[in-house]
């Protein structure tokens, strides 16, 4: 008899409440990191998006390159992609005078074309709680690359351009993720479907609520500034990356039920 060749590990963690606290946190380091290097550091948007572009592919190619889920490894990818993301939207909106509204769309043309290549022109199921092969990981981290990036152009569209503000924006989009999170315990829309929509959403979420921690009072925030924020922002994502390399994620509630997630939406 033929042994049965054993399945390779998930690539990527489990969908648990502590995933989406981290990636909040994550994505939010992001963004001030971003613009620590760019403004603070007064490095610049074209520069620091080829900096940071450059350790995102590092840090990626380590990821497609693991055999298994490395909690720090695929947070650091995660981080990577947000800083980069942060400055090359910044770039495309600033520098190159697209505007936030432009750049918003953009982006959001180039997410729906890779999200809709990989539904409609590739057997692979757009599931992320089961993705094991070099090909699928490489879709979900171009996916999370410009998700990323149009987080931040889409954060600035709201909070500067219809002039709502940085807090308040931040508010509506904490409201809505708690709304997905309610349809997805209570109701079947397709939970596939609900984890892209709530994972685009928590990074303009993170750049809303990051601004209103390092933008002046004049601007809209609370004036801690890219510095201070972003060394508070490094202690609580290295903690928690520490947390679940030590223990794992199961100590909170899973937001992924068994079964739900193999197949298309």
């Amino acid at each position: 008899m033929h042994k049965e060749l054993a399945e390779p590990p998930s690539k990527l963690p489990p969908l648990t409440a502590l995933y989406w606290m981290l990636k909040i946190t994550a994505t939010t380091l992001g963004e001030t990191a971003g613009d620590l290097m760019s403004m603070t550091m007064k490095v610049g948007y074209g520069m620091s998006t080829l900096i940071l572009t450059s350790v995102f592919l590092v840090s990626v190619v380590g990821q497609l390159l693991a055999k298994r889920h490395r909690p720090w490894l695929y947070w650091t990818v995660i981080l990577t992609t947000s800083t980069a993301g942060t400055t090359m939207s910044d770039w495309m909106d600033r520098t190159l005078g697209l505007g936030y509204l432009t750049g918003s769309a953009v982006l959001s043309g180039l997410l729906l074309a890779i999200l809709g290549y990989w539904r409609f022109a590739t057997p692979y199921s757009m599931s992320v709680t089961n993705i094991r092969s070099f090909k699928v990981e490489l879709l979900y981290w171009i996916a999370i690359l410009f998700s990323n990036t149009l987080g931040t152009a889409l954060g600035d569209y709201l909070a500067d351009d219809s002039g709502l503000g940085f807090a308040l924006v931040a508010a509506i989009l904490g409201g809505v993720l708690a709304s997905i999170s309610a349809v997805h315990f209570f109701t079947g829309v397709s939970k596939v479907l609900l984890f892209w929509v709530a994972f685009i959403l928590t990074r303009p979420f993170g750049a809303t609520f990051g601004d209103t921690f390092t933008k002046t009072p004049a601007q809209g925030g609370l004036g801690f500034g890219t510095i201070w924020t972003s060394s508070f922002l490094v202690v609580i994502t290295v903690i928690g990356v520490l947390y679940v390399t030590r223990n794992g994620y199961r100590y909170f509630t899973s937001v992924s039920r068994p079964g739900r997630y193999g197949s298309k939406p």
